[in-house]
């Protein structure tokens, strides 16, 4: 099953927990803040398959809920497979 995140900036702390639990997945701003490192944060690649459980776990241990996953693109502009 494909997979697409995101991080909803508004609502995250800073925790560090989803950079430390999928580094692959997740980076933070100059201001601390997570963003998925597959697209920007855009929602709009998919997770590599190898990246699933990674990325289940760090929504898991997300404190505030921030970690946003749909089976769909949430960017119109999605290319499946494509990496930024």
């Amino acid at each position: 099953m494909a997979f697409y995140t995101k991080v909803d900036q508004e609502t995250c702390i800073s925790c560090g927990a989803c950079g430390e639990i999928a580094p692959d997945i997740f980076a933070y701003d100059e201001e601390g803040i997570s963003f998925s490192l597959l697209d920007r944060n855009e929602g709009a690649v998919e997770v590599p398959e190898d990246l699933a459980d990674n990325l289940e776990d760090a929504c898991e241990e997300c404190p505030t809920d921030s970690i946003m996953l749909a089976e769909q693109p949430f960017a119109k502009h999605a290319k499946k497979g494509q990496t930024v």
